[in-house]
């Protein structure tokens, strides 16, 4: 099976299945979702949501979290995984928003990794989720069911996988996309037993065809 089948057989297949496919974490505005997806880094959604209302209530936008302390900040995120490093990039984003960007987060990608705390992966998801503009954040689901499908071919970085992906998937379906991956890791391509049975697209799955060819030999054997 070529590359091309296999982007095609997972759009199809996704379009007519998942033709709505949005983040998890919860939010109401462009800042309440930077908050959020800097929380989440090597956290779960579930955990961050669970975190984020009291943290909205005590700080709605970025003047309030700029005027708050970074032990403030630290008291109502503690629950989460490194809570001393994201408390200091989270006071200090806050404070550059106010500096340089009049309280707004940007829609630049650029100027969004300009802010402390805010990599290629976090600006990619406030393009995609918050401003609807046509991007691949690669995080740790995206990496492993893009090479696990042959959706790209070994790659061994983010960057290398979201090139490769931007390249073969169309710009409106894009953010689309990144989500279907998202959430096929999360649930049904999971990292150490992928739940094949489940799978609706394992016609154009590289893993399963080969596991599948293996099983036959076994088997004839």
């Amino acid at each position: 099976m070529t590359t091309k089948e296999r982007y095609d057989g997972f759009i199809r297949w996704f379009s007519q299945h998942m033709p709505v496919a949005e983040s998890e974490l919860q939010y109401k505005s462009p800042f309440e979702l930077i908050v959020a997806v800097i929380l989440s880094a090597q956290c779960t959604d579930k955990r961050v949501n669970m975190t984020t209302p009291a943290i909205f209530r005590r700080f709605p936008d970025a003047a309030a979290m700029a005027e708050g302390t970074v032990e403030e900040i630290y008291d109502l995120i503690k629950s989460i995984s490194y809570p001393n490093n994201k408390a200091k990039h989270l006071s200090a984003m806050a404070k550059k928003l106010m500096s340089d960007f009049n309280g707004e987060v940007p829609d630049d990608m650029e100027l969004l990794q300009t802010l402390p705390g805010v990599g290629r992966k976090t600006a990619n998801v406030v393009r995609a989720v918050a401003f609807h503009k046509p991007s691949m954040p690669v995080d740790t689901h995206v990496f492993r069911v893009a090479n696990r499908i042959g959706l790209v071919n070994n790659t061994k970085t983010p960057l290398e996988t979201e090139k490769e992906l931007v390249k073969n998937i169309p710009p409106e379906i894009l953010s689309t996309a990144h989500h279907w991956l998202i959430l096929h890791g999360r649930y049904v391509c999971v990292a150490r037993k992928p739940k094949c049975e489940e799978c609706g697209i394992s016609a154009y799955c590289k893993y399963f065809e080969k596991n599948s060819s293996s099983n036959a030999t076994n088997v004839k054997k």
